[in-house]
């Protein structure tokens, strides 16, 4: 019985050690040495400060900066732990609505919306990414189109020439990826402070 058991223990140590500890080391510094930034987050550092990332959306709300897609994550409801509230952008909470285009739900949601863009009169041109929420909820790009649909009101928000802060935009347009992948995009987190650097 030894005989065999003393192999399977021999196996399961080697395995365990090879595909638990020498294989993730391995793959971690590969990626470090070739993927640094990629592998460290994505991190957007400003005066030695850590201020984001380029891969998850933040919350922008004030008038004087351009806004991000609307974002369906959510969090649990601190009175009420069988509840959740909206958490726009929470990263430990990554997903969707999960409404289907035949939703009466989605559409009333979009309406509204529709109608507070309008109203807030910061656009006068409703991109589809103004009002409908990303798969992950935390996609921190906007079409080219909601940010220059946005830069007549932040010029105005931060009296800035409209043409200057159009300028901007377009110099952050993001292409397609080898040319073919993709859409065009604007990181917004990269806009915003690009636009704080302005002044």
């Amino acid at each position: 019985m030894l005989t065999q058991i003393r192999p399977a223990i021999v196996m399961i140590v080697l395995f365990t050690l090879l595909t638990g500890l020498a294989y993730p080391l391995a793959i971690t510094g590969i990626a470090q040495l070739a993927f640094h930034d990629a592998a460290n987050g994505s991190l957007i550092e400003r005066k030695g400060v850590i201020v984001g990332s380029r891969l998850i959306g933040q919350s922008f709300v004030a008038d004087n900066y351009f806004h991000g897609r609307p974002s369906a994550t959510s969090a649990p409801d601190p009175n009420d732990a069988s509840k959740t509230i909206d958490a726009p952008y929470n990263a430990a909470n990554s997903g969707g609505s999960n409404l289907g285009p035949t939703s009466q739900k989605l559409v009333e949601r979009v309406n509204a919306a529709i109608e507070a863009e309008f109203a807030a009169g910061r656009i006068d041109v409703v991109a589809a990414d103004a009002v409908t929420t990303s798969a992950s909820g935390l996609d921190p790009h906007i079409s080219p189109q909601y940010a220059l649909a946005q830069a007549a009101a932040v010029a105005a928000a931060r009296k800035l020439p409209e043409s200057r802060v159009r300028a901007l935009v377009e110099s952050r347009i993001e292409q397609r990826a080898a040319g073919f992948i993709g859409e065009p995009r604007v990181n917004v987190l990269e806009l915003n402070l690009a636009l704080d650097e302005l002044h």
